[in-house]
């Protein structure tokens, strides 16, 4: 595979229709707001939509989730030391090497990896009582090119919240059968992340141009089986990608810059929207044309 040779910037629109985008674990599950009552949605949730793309399509990838795998490795020092145990840790960069090589993910979106090494033990403590052994320890670093921004709602988003209960004890005699819960749900919100591409730092971990075109590919499908009990099916929408390629590896402008020349605002006059048709979209930059590619 070819090193990349241009930098590329993306913006991905996505809508939301009564669904739950990123629950909140330190407040009670409900759906991230910042302070400002935007709603947000973490680089992190982004990247494992991402990576379920990837898998899905093919791709080998280092950090399934539990729910989602393709192998019977039960952690990722375990897949780690097996996939790449002609390697091992001796030798930090060759192992970097035959990450970045062996998974997509790693070479795009970097790694630590940081778990005990089995193969480097120290001697045995010995005396009268115990015997025992340590472990020693090993922590790899690597950059990725592909950067990821959170998302934010355009305009303040309104929760939902509604109360259920079960048909059924789920505990035996502790619990009744209309033990109480809660649901949360966002009714409508357009929401915008951007991200860019590295050319320098894809040129250390091997990222192609083919590598490229996958997460494109992965952006516009990003909720494809994606569905979930807070999440149904068509609840959440791709409506569309700005795919900015550069002329060269640098960048024709700053990544800041580009991100600026899109706009994301209501219809003048609008108070409350529900629909993408409400919003206007606003691109100019002399020299720098993106691709725009609407969700499927």
């Amino acid at each position: 595979m070819e090193n990349l040779n241009n930098k590329f910037d993306f913006a991905v629109i996505l809508s939301v229709k009564n669904a739950n985008p990123n629950g909140d674990p330190l407040n009670g599950n409900r759906p991230r707001v910042n302070y400002d009552g935007y709603g947000e949605i973490s680089d992190v949730c982004i990247k494992r939509k991402i990576r379920n793309r990837l898998m899905e399509a093919g791709n080998s990838v280092f950090v399934q989730s539990d729910d989602n795998k393709i192998d019977d490795y039960k952690s990722l020092r375990e897949r780690a030391e097996n996939e790449l145990k002609d390697v091992g840790f001796k030798d930090p960069k060759k192992f970097a090497e035959a990450a970045c090589q062996k998974w997509i993910d790693v070479r795009s979106f970097g790694q630590v990896f940081a778990f005990s090494d089995k193969s480097k033990k120290n001697k045995k403590l010995e005396n009268d009582e115990e015997q025992g052994e340590k472990e020693g320890s090993v922590s790899i670093g690597i950059r990725g090119p592909v950067s990821i921004h959170p998302a934010f709602s355009i305009t303040p988003i309104s929760t939902t919240s509604i109360q259920i209960t079960k048909s059924v004890s789920g505990e035996g005699d502790k619990k009744a059968s209309d033990t109480m819960g809660m649901k949360h749900r966002v009714d409508y919100g357009l929401y915008r992340f951007n991200g860019s591409i590295n050319p320098q730092l894809a040129s250390k971990t091997g990222f192609s141009d083919d590598d490229a075109e996958a997460i494109k590919q992965a952006l516009i499908h990003l909720f494809d089986n994606d569905a979930s009990s807070a999440r149904p099916e068509g609840s959440m929408e791709v409506v569309r990608v700005y795919w900015w390629k550069h002329n060269c590896k640098n960048g024709q402008y700053s990544s800041a810059k580009v991100h600026r020349t899109l706009s994301i605002v209501p219809i003048e006059g609008t108070v409350d929207p529900k629909d993408i048709s409400e919003y206007i979209s606003l691109n100019n930059l002399d020299g720098l044309t993106p691709e725009v590619i609407d969700g499927e």
